[in-house]
């Protein structure tokens, strides 16, 4: 454990970041080799405002995302490009979740719940989406089943399950041995990242379905907790904290617009991203965190409300799916490093803010909702290994609001 001066100094800053809001330091954590490129090269950023009583832009939406609105937002220029612009529609798909927990009710959080004795079993499952695309286009595909692994992985871990076992489903229009075995590679990877048993699963291989050389992942991951320790949010409260745990980059949502971007930006994968060493298709690529020993961790020394898996939807519609009714997400802006890959996203795609917040994480692949004092612990606990960030707080609403 390194227990340097300067760790101890962040840690101290950490703290008193909970204390006073109004003056914030933030810093770049460890992520462990491979992800520390794609964060900023700043390691320290100071952010004054905040509730001190200047002027603020607040941008407010409503959890339901059919009824998002803005109360107050800066006026961007030029005709920018939007998720639905890309072919993806998030709205149609809030709606159809809608028709189904008529069907099903109970739907509609991270994962799904079945009693077994004093036990939940939870299930998820989840794919990686066009980022796809980006692998055949890189040839990178040693971590997409990493992605494929964390989307369901860290999704049942929200509700504090403990992960089990993990299938997949691999369907190609003629398999390739050398390319499938990459693939496979990297979720036992995942598997083992998240303590997890790779039970097995299924290769489809399906002539003229799809191209030739192209191929679709899925995964099934299932865990398991105690009734009477289940994170359900239902004790979330006022002045509650919300913590932030950093992602890697864009993760495995969104790449329908990135795509649509990097057409437009003129730039190909392997050109560098503007100002950085390393290239588009390394900082797109990089594989999704798994945050399940982590977060476990965190758990286990008690005092966790909710957890918000960011995925597709970002903050705006994934922190209220663990929020009980009249409560509400202030964030506070610049509390947290967004990786530049964010950066030139939205200024080549000239997509506005409150598209991006929408659309991608922006640097932070969960949130954590605890009280004052649990944070406390919590950010004072902080070795570096794991970067934690102090990123707002509950407040009486509905939805979420950003604070300037």
């Amino acid at each position: 454990m390194n227990t340097s001066c300067k760790a101890n100094a962040e840690q101290f800053r950490s703290i008193m970041n909970l204390c006073n809001p109004n003056l914030t330091k933030i810093h770049r954590g460890n992520f462990g080799k491979g992800f520390l490129p794609f964060l900023s090269r700043n390691c320290q950023k100071e952010v004054k405002g905040g509730r001190s009583g200047k002027s603020n832009v607040i941008l407010s939406l409503s959890s339901s995302s059919t009824q998002n609105h803005v109360e107050m937002a800066a006026q961007d220029q030029g005709e920018g490009l939007t998720y639905k612009d890309a072919g993806v529609d998030i709205d149609a798909g809030s709606e159809l979740v809608r028709r189904i927990a008529k069907m099903a009710p109970g739907i509609g959080g991270f994962g799904g719940l079945f009693p077994l004795g004093d036990s939940y079993l939870e299930a998820g499952t989840d794919g990686v989406g066009t980022k796809l695309k980006l692998a055949l286009e890189t040839g990178i595909h040693e971590t997409i089943g990493v992605d494929l692994v964390a989307m369901s992985v860290n999704d049942i871990v929200t509700s504090g399950a403990k992960p089990l076992f993990f299938l997949d489903y691999f369907a190609t229009s003629h398999l390739e041995v050398d390319l499938t075995e990459k693939v496979i590679k990297g979720i036992v990877d995942g598997c083992q990242q998240s303590d997890c048993a790779l039970l097995g699963g299924e290769t489809a291989e399906m002539p003229d379905f799809y191209a030739d050389g192209e191929y679709d992942l899925s995964g099934f991951a299932v865990g398991i907790m105690k009734k009477d320790s289940v994170i359900d949010g239902k004790n979330i409260a006022v002045g509650d904290v919300l913590l932030g745990l950093p992602s890697s980059g864009v993760n495995s949502n969104g790449f329908s617009l990135v795509r649509r971007v990097l057409e437009r930006s003129g730039l190909s994968l392997k050109d560098n991203l503007p100002g950085s060493s390393f290239t588009l298709g390394e900082a797109l690529m990089a594989p999704t965190v798994i945050y399940v020993k982590q977060i476990l961790d965190i758990i286990s020394k008690g005092g966790v409300k909710g957890i918000a898996h960011i995925t597709g939807g970002g903050f705006n519609d994934n922190i209220p799916r663990v929020f009980p009714k009249g409560l509400g997400a202030l964030i506070y802006n610049d509390s947290w490093v967004v990786p530049p890959v964010f950066k030139w996203i939205q200024e080549a795609g000239k997509i506005e803010d409150i598209e991006m917040r929408r659309t991608f994480n922006m640097g932070i692949g969960m949130v954590i909702v605890v009280s004052k004092e649990v944070a406390l612990r919590t950010l004072s606990e902080e070795n570096g290994a794991n970067t934690r960030y102090h990123i707002g707080e509950v407040v009486t609403g509905n939805g979420v609001s950003y604070q300037y």
